[in-house]
C-alpha cells in the first residue's frame, strides 16, 4: 500500500510542483535561455504521456525510499534530492552534449538545482503519505 500511495501522491505532487515552478515561476527564464524549437505548443501537449512520466518517476522514488527504509521527512528530502541531482545532471548533460536545447551552462545548472529541490520535496511528500507504522 505504501508503494501505491507514494506513487499516486508523489506523481500528483511532482506534476503540480513542476507546473508551478517551471510553468509559472521560471517560465520567462527558461523561455529566454532554452531553445524553444523542440518544445510542443501547450495546445499540442500529450497529457497522458506527461501523467505517466510523473507516475513512473514517483514510483522510482517511492521504491528507493521503501528499499532504503526511509521513515522521516529528512530521509525523504535527502533521498529525493540525491535522485533529483543525479538524474537531472545526467539528463541535462546528455541534452547539452547532443542538442541545442540549453543556450548556456547557467541554465543547465539552474535546472539541476531546481530539479533536485523539486524531487526533494516530492520525497518528503511520499514519506508523509505513508503515515505512522502500526
Amino acid at each position: 500500500m505504501k508503494i501505491l500511495r507514494g506513487t499516486i501522491f508523489g506523481g500528483i505532487a511532482f506534476f503540480l510542483l513542476g507546473w508551478v515552478v517551471y510553468g509559472i515561476l521560471l517560465m520567462d527564464f527558461m523561455m529566454a535561455n532554452m531553445n524553444q524549437c523542440a518544445g510542443r505548443p501547450d495546445a499540442e501537449m500529450i497529457w497522458w504521456a506527461m501523467i505517466v512520466s510523473n507516475l513512473i518517476l514517483a514510483l522510482f522514488i517511492t521504491l528507493v525510499l521503501k528499499w532504503s527504509g526511509a521513515k522521516s521527512v529528512t530521509d525523504g528530502l535527502k533521498t529525493g534530492a540525491i535522485i533529483g541531482f543525479l538524474t537531472g545532471l545526467s539528463m541535462d548533460l546528455s541534452f547539452y552534449s547532443m542538442t541545442t536545447m540549453f543556450n548556456n551552462l547557467t541554465t543547465l545548472i539552474v535546472d539541476v538545482i531546481v530539479y533536485s529541490i523539486l524531487l526533494g520535496v516530492v520525497g518528503i511528500i511520499i514519506v508523509l503519505t505513508w503515515g505512522k507504522e502500526k
